[in-house]
């Protein structure tokens, strides 16, 4: 049931044991020129559905992509026995930028997508995606020393490296969260057509279908999910025909049921998840705060669009939610961040810590014509379900939608662009794994002074 891109997760281990012997060695230029040719493939080509919205836009980002992987590269040092193994650090950092840079973070390349079938995802609970990407090619780089060194040297660093790559994974097996019981969920998606961006369909269309999958639900589950932007009302939905018609349902079915909302709010628009009981009132919304560059908002718009029209593609700047991803609902507490958000981890680290037993991810994918997109949020959706031991629940307007289990497991998963109902009991969760409690910067500090240690040590000899 996995739909994550590029799945064949022996790549990133392989592809780091080749960079290993190929960085060995070489010059500042030398590393630099590497990750240019590294960074034009890997990105010239995973980066290409860009490309259907603009040619300039697919070119930039790809162009400050591999800037970031030549940089990665040349921290990595011309070496002496045991420099090279210095290299997952840098593709740590490199990840870590990708979550805040450029436009407040641009992951959807990040190589840790590669992984969530492959051992070195167990490592996930223990240290989140940075010490899974660490792992896998620590594991190469590993590989790579049998053919780089001689004598001792080259087994004491392979062995070194194995067991780095190994702990982590070994350590992460033995994690688990608290069993809070069982909740009975239904998740939506109502199909239509792909790759029309929001400003060129008709709201009530996309509404309409959703609505109408819901028809097949059977039973009264304890949760109903639908998509992002699936009601679109002018002001509050409070009062509006969206809020009727939810009420209707959630009175109808005795579930609690979240909807995504938009809210047309004079040169704005705010992108909800809004909460109604199963009495048909309102009981809790959340706004999304990580919003989407050159889709949710235009950044510097009044600069750029001295060059470019881009009112016609995005018309209005959504305005930034506050508050925590948090949805209290007579089901119990449901963490909750929208579409952009799931590839972020702090996000739904604040959704658990602040008690949520359950993840919800309603999204909208149905501007990109490729699978690509889609892809990447399923492969962020189950990465965040094994950081924190939650099951994750995404509901897309076209696909995908998804029920993940703690693990990590896909249980269910849609068709893109068909109607399609998941329904399924599923396991709630309480309790923080180590990665919930600490977050990136234990993995960041071992990655920087893997960095500064062999230069310290360098600076020391001479």
């Amino acid at each position: 049931m996995g739909a994550s891109p590029r799945e064949w997760w022996p790549l990133l281990p392989l592809g780091a044991a080749v960079l290993a012997v190929v960085l060995h060695g070489r010059a500042v230029r030398g590393r630099l020129l590497v990750g240019a040719v590294a960074g034009a493939v890997l990105y010239g080509t995973t980066l290409g559905w860009i490309g259907g919205f603009t040619v300039a836009g697919y070119l930039a980002i790809a162009l400050v992509e591999t800037l970031m992987l030549a940089v990665a590269f040349a921290l990595v040092p011309a070496t002496r026995p045991g420099g090279t193994v210095v290299l997952p650090a840098a593709l740590v950092l490199l990840e870590a930028a990708q979550t805040w840079f450029p436009f407040d973070g641009f992951p959807l390349p990040a190589l840790v997508h590669s992984q969530l079938d492959g051992p070195f995802a167990v490592a996930a609970p223990l240290g989140g995606s940075l010490l899974v990407t660490a792992s896998a090619a620590t594991a190469g780089v590993a590989f790579a020393a049998l053919m780089l060194h001689r004598g001792r040297t080259r087994i004491v660093a392979a062995a070194l490296g194995l067991a780095v790559a190994v702990v982590p994974v070994v350590a992460g097996a033995a994690i688990r969260t608290t069993d809070a019981g069982i909740l009975d969920v239904a998740v939506v998606q109502g199909g239509g057509p792909r790759g029309l961006r929001a400003v060129f369909t008709d709201p009530q269309d996309t509404t309409d279908r959703q609505f109408a999958v819901t028809e097949q639900i059977t039973g009264s589950p304890d949760l109903v999910l639908l998509p992002e932007t699936v009601i679109s009302a002018e002001g509050t939905v409070a009062g509006s025909a969206g809020d009727r018609r939810t009420a209707a349902l959630a009175r109808a079915l005795g579930s609690t049921v979240v909807v995504g909302v938009v809210e047309n709010q004079g040169a704005g628009f705010r992108n909800a998840a809004v909460l109604w009981g199963p009495d048909g009132e309102i009981a809790g919304r959340y706004e999304k705060e990580h919003r989407v560059p050159f889709g949710e908002y235009i950044p510097a718009r009044d600069v750029l669009e001295r060059f470019s029209d881009l009112t016609a593609l995005v018309p209005r700047d959504a305005i930034p939610g506050e508050g925590t991803a948090l949805l209290d609902s007579p089901v119990g507490p449901l963490g909750v961040v929208i579409s952009y958000e799931v590839l972020f981890a702090d996000r739904v680290r604040e959704a658990v810590r602040a008690g949520g037993e359950i993840v919800l991810v309603p999204t909208n994918a149905a501007s990109y014509v490729t699978e690509d997109v889609p892809a990447v949020e399923v492969a962020g959706a189950r990465m965040r379900a094994l950081e924190f031991g939650r099951t994750v629940l995404q509901s897309a307007p076209t696909g995908y939608s998804v029920i993940v289990l703690p693990d990590g497991t896909v249980v269910d998963r849609s068709p893109l662009g068909d109607p399609a109902l998941l329904q399924a009991e599923v396991p709630l969760r309480t309790g923080l794994t180590p990665y919930a409690r600490t977050g990136d910067l234990p993995v960041l500090g071992l990655a920087a002074l893997a960095l500064l240690v062999p230069a310290v040590r360098a600076r020391w000899r001479r």
